[in-house]
């Protein structure tokens, strides 16, 4: 299946050592989706918003099992369609918390996922976003 990630499961050796092997791995992001950190990362529903990430191929049975670990199991999947770096539009699943549980601050995490999106090279507009939440 196809999985749109967004935050620190971007990065494929966390996949892997949760016993993830994705494939397929293309960047791209989602219109209409703003990034929230709050204890963890969630999508929030926003017209005037895009969010960056990246689809991956990845097993339907190893990415149920990731989500039902305790830290990630309230996160609910819902369908989006991803436009890659290359302009395809693809059907893709993601994991999102709903906005009621997205509550705290979490500027480590924000730190790790600034590094892992500079990395990715994502746009300058989007890794500023990602700063103002380190705070």
């Amino acid at each position: 299946m196809q999985v749109f990630f967004y935050g620190l499961f971007m990065d494929e050796t966390i996949l892997a050592k949760n016993g993830i092997k994705p494939s397929n791995p293309r960047k791209g992001y989602l219109n209409g989706y703003a990034l929230k950190i709050g204890n963890r990362a969630s999508l929030i529903p926003n017209k005037n918003e895009r969010s960056h990430g990246i689809v991956m191929t990845v097993d339907s049975h190893q990415i149920q099992a990731l989500y039902a670990e305790p830290s990630v199991a309230d996160y609910v999947p819902e369908e989006v369609i991803v436009i890659t770096d290359a302009n395809e539009s693809i059907e893709a699943t993601c994991y999102n918390l709903p906005e009621e549980l997205l509550t705290g601050t979490n500027p480590s995490y924000a730190q790790s996922l600034l590094a892992l999106a500079q990395k990715l090279e994502f746009p300058e507009v989007y890794l500023a976003k990602i700063k103002k939440m380190m705070d």
